[in-house]
């Protein structure tokens, strides 16, 4: 190592800034054997930090000004000497190591502190003045209630001393001077009941004071806010203290760690119920009307009783109730726990939203006339859609499927006279029971039509006793008059087999002879028919919110959802809100029966109405209700109400379940689509009748509308035919069909519908094996055949027998085996056959145990198709 490394320890270019406050040298170190070390050596001043403004903070050295000080300055030159010296101070927060987001978010927090801090003072003041208020009410009202009692005690003290003065005075006329006294001392106590103040005598009554008339009331103190003391909290307090940091370190005392905007508002909450509590007073319970449904959670009764959901499973377990927050409980043990807690239980149930849905009783002021519903009834092709045709002036028969109707029509008709009437025609197929159910059910009168050449037929019979359950008059109109072998009165009397007795019979119910080919006695019918419904006096209220009865519903493709509805009362206007059973909507368009568009429809007005969310069930109850929230709520309460007993068990017995074990039963699955609801519900209820207890049809699925996709995805899944009625597949569903190969069949007659799933379910049955008894013979000798095979020696005893019958070979009555004749032989030759009375040998196939005395028996068998 040479000299010359002293000068290498040289740190370079001094850092650039305003102030130095480390100032660097060199010192070398000796050692022994001659050696030397430099070292550089730092020298740091100590900073003294201070107030922007103070002494020292601007000028940290004294050696800045060599210029003596002078003298000090008088009090008004002071400001001119400090006034530069708020320049220098901006360099502040450098110098006290805060950065500008430190500075910035410190001034927000104190700003904000202030301003809480002033928003605290102002409620503070207004508390104080409210209270300050309500104390001054209740000195007042105190000082007017003693003003008022001294008020009475000072008459009635006075009246005492009139009463003694009195009697003073009959005593001793002579004590007049008293009695001038007495006056004297009133006047001088009423001068300080009228609230004057008398100078003090000066002679020696003096020393006794005046009575007071005013209870002293101590003044009201305002409650003054507390202020912190800043004293007590000194450095013990770590909390508001804070961590400590450099920051801290280097900055001044007033830099110290505030309160958080939290903490303070967790105070003026803790302060403000404190205030609204009322301090430790025990407040007093509120008891609470609890509604309680049919079935609650014991979580949803503590919230509605504003109790404490521990507090209610306690009260359970001492019940002997084990349970927990979120288990359920019934109305009944809900009950027990609102009056153990002094509540009021106000019980409710889910069928609560049905209240009101049925209406109110008209008044009969406002009952107004209506036109009379008449339903025609009777057997299929006995005349009925004809005869309405001809009332209506229509060809309704010609657009028929098969020239039978299989939908439920309304129409309205006009007479010449100016009179409406309205007509329901109801299928006459055995398939259709329930419309024609229905059809007597919504109507006044019901026609009766029966053809004069044909007779009673079942579904006349079946529609007699619905109109009898219905209630209804009837008149028999007696249609084909004008056929050659037509005979009225053959109907008349088969009538009274029914218990119904005409007019010209004796009895109360009227008949008419009618041809509606011929169109003849069709005003006579009218002409009863307005007699009949002007001797019922039928009458309804049209100024009401509309209640009528589904008469069909459909699905059409480009309308959606389509109801025939019957009004019974009220008027149905575009824009009601309504419930049909499980749906609900708003009318958006009224159709009458000549397609007509109309803005509303009056009592006995049949109309299609557009606008439903989903296609009800044919029968179902319209009412219109007063906004859409209470339809939808109902109609989710159908719907729930529905689902649960479609979807609920039947109860069985152990029988029951035993024997459906035992039972095989063939099930044939299908699926039924079709345009209105009558009919599928008539296609359903007549295949589920076909059933028998071999085979029986399950329906997978049934609706209104087109074929879709949907329908043959269902269908694919269980290799079931799907059944199209008046109704066709979309583009989509008919590719998805042909792929997944599943039978898509369509009709639009019921009949061949009924009779072609019927050949399908006797398909599906094994042949029915008939047995055919062809001789017996009985066995007299038994030959070897062969070397394993036994021969029988038979004589005939009946019938015959021939070579390859089947035969049973009996033995006291048991049958030993079944087989069939080999060989069948006599005198040697073989035969063909051997009748009775005669004797032969046979070898029997596949058996040898044959004994002398065993019958046998032959027969033939033969299988035939299962019929249902």
């Amino acid at each position: 190592m040479s000299d010359s490394k002293e000068d290498k320890p040289v740190l370079g270019r001094k850092p650039l800034g305003i102030k130095r406050t480390v100032e660097s040298g060199q010192v070398q170190q000796q050692f022994s054997h001659g050696r030397k070390n430099t070292v550089v050596v730092e020298v740091k001043r100590r900073r003294i930090l201070g107030k922007p403004g103070e002494a020292g903070h601007a000028a940290p050295e004294p050696q800045a000004d060599p210029t003596p000080a002078p003298a000090p300055a008088p009090a008004p030159q002071q400001p001119q000497a400090r006034a530069p010296q708020p320049a220098p101070a901006r360099p502040a927060p450098p110098q006290s190591l805060m950065s500008r987001q430190e500075l910035q978010a410190k001034l927000l927090r104190e700003a904000e502190e202030a301003r809480m801090n002033a928003l605290e003072e102002a409620r503070r003041r207004e508390d104080a003045q409210r209270i300050a208020a309500t104390e001054e009410e209740k000195r007042r009202a105190e000082d007017n209630r003693v003003a008022a009692e001294a008020a009475e005690a000072e008459a009635a003290r006075q009246a005492e001393e009139s009463a003694k003065a009195a009697e003073t005075a009959a005593q001793a006329p002579a004590a007049a001077p008293v009695e001038e006294a007495a006056p004297a001392a009133t006047v001088s106590e009423e001068a300080p009941a009228a609230g004057e103040q008398k100078p003090a005598a000066t002679n020696g009554a003096s020393a006794v004071p005046p009575p007071r008339r005013f209870t002293p009331v101590a003044p009201v103190k305002r409650p003054e806010p507390a202020k912190p003391d800043r004293a007590k909290r000194g450095d013990d307090n770590r909390r508001q203290a804070g961590k400590l940091t450099v920051t801290r370190a280097l900055a001044d005392d007033d830099s110290a760690r505030a309160r958080s905007l939290a903490a303070l508002k967790r105070a003026r909450e803790k302060e403000r119920r404190a205030h609204y509590s009322g301090g430790a007073q025990p407040r007093e319970k509120q008891v609470r009307d609890v509604v309680v449904p049919e079935s609650i959670t014991v979580q949803e009764l503590a919230n509605r009783m504003a109790e404490k959901g521990a507090d209610l499973v306690k009260a359970l377990f001492k019940m002997g109730t084990a349970v927990t927050l979120n288990q359920p409980i019934d109305q009944d043990t809900a009950e027990l726990l609102v009056e153990e807690f002094g509540h009021r239980i106000q019980r409710v149930s889910d069928a609560d939203v049905e209240i009101g849905m049925e209406g109110e009783v008209d008044a009969p002021e406002t009952l107004k006339p209506r036109a009379p519903v008449v339903t025609i009834m009777g057997h299929v092709d006995h005349g009925k859609t004809s005869l309405l045709d001809a009332l209506r002036g229509t060809d309704v028969v010609a657009g028929e499927s098969g020239g039978i109707t299989q939908h439920i029509g309304a129409y309205q008709v006009t007479t010449k006279g100016g009179d409406v009437i309205t007509f329901l025609d109801t299928p006459g197929h055995e398939a259709f029971s329930e419309m024609r159910a229905r059809g007597a059910n919504v109507t006044d009168i019901v026609i009766l039509v029966v053809a004069a050449d044909d007779g009673l037929m079942p579904q006349t019979i079946e529609a007699i006793n619905h109109t009898k359950a219905a209630g209804v008059p009837m008149i028999v109109a007696i249609n084909k008059v004008d056929k050659p072998e037509a005979n009225p009165q053959k109907v008349r009397e088969r009538l009274l087999e029914h218990e119904i007795v005409v007019e010209d019979m004796g009895g109360d119910v009227q008949d008419v002879q009618v041809s509606a080919l011929k169109k003849t006695g069709l005003d006579e019918l009218i002409e009863k028919i307005l007699l009949q419904a002007e001797v019922m006096e039928l009458t309804a209220n049209p100024d009401r919110a509309a209640e009528g009865n589904v008469i069909e519903a459909q699905l059409d493709k480009g309308r959606g959802a389509v109801a025939t509805v019957l009004v019974r009362k009220g008027t149905l206007k575009i824009g009601d809100t309504f419930v049909i059973g499980s749906e609900s909507g708003k009318v958006r368009a009224l159709i009458n029966d000549k397609g007509q568009n109309v803005k509303a429809a009056g009592p006995s007005t049949p109309v299609e109405i557009l606008g439903l969310s989903g296609v009800p069930m044919a029968g179902d109850q319209l009412t219109v209700v007063e906004n859409e929230a209470r339809a939808r709520e109902v109609a989710a309460y159908r719907q729930e109400q529905a689902t649960k007993k479609r979807t609920t068990a039947a109860p069985t017995s152990f029988e029951h379940m035993f024997s459906a074990l035992n039972t095989k039963v063939i099930e044939y699955p299908v699926v039924v689509k079709g345009d209105v609801q009558g009919s599928v519900e008539a296609i359903v209820s007549s295949l589920n009748r076909i059933s028998t207890d071999e085979i029986k049809v399950r329906i997978l699925h049934s609706g209104v509308g087109a074929i879709t996709e949907s329908d043959v995805t269902l269908a694919a899944a269980s290799r079931a035919p799907l059944i199209g009625f008046n109704v066709r597949p979309n583009a989509k569903a008919r590719q998805l069909a042909e792929r997944e190969k599943i039978s898509l069949r369509y009709y639009d007659v019921i009949y061949d519908l009924l009779e072609e799933v019927r050949g399908e379910m006797a398909g599906q049955l094994a042949p029915e094996r008939i047995e055919t008894i062809v001789g017996r013979a009985e066995v007299l000798q038994v030959f070897p055949a062969g070397k394993k095979d036994k021969a029988a020696g038979l004589l005939v005893l009946d019938g015959i027998i021939r070579k390859g019958l089947a035969a049973r070979l009996t033995r006291d009555d048991v049958i030993v085996s079944r087989t069939h004749i080999a060989s069948l032989r006599r005198f040697k030759d073989d035969v063909s056959e051997v009748r009775a009375g005669m004797e032969c040998g046979a070898v029997l196939q596949d058996t040898n145990d044959i004994k002398v005395g065993d019958t046998l028996e032959l027969f033939e068998v033969e299988e035939r198709a299962r019929t249902l």
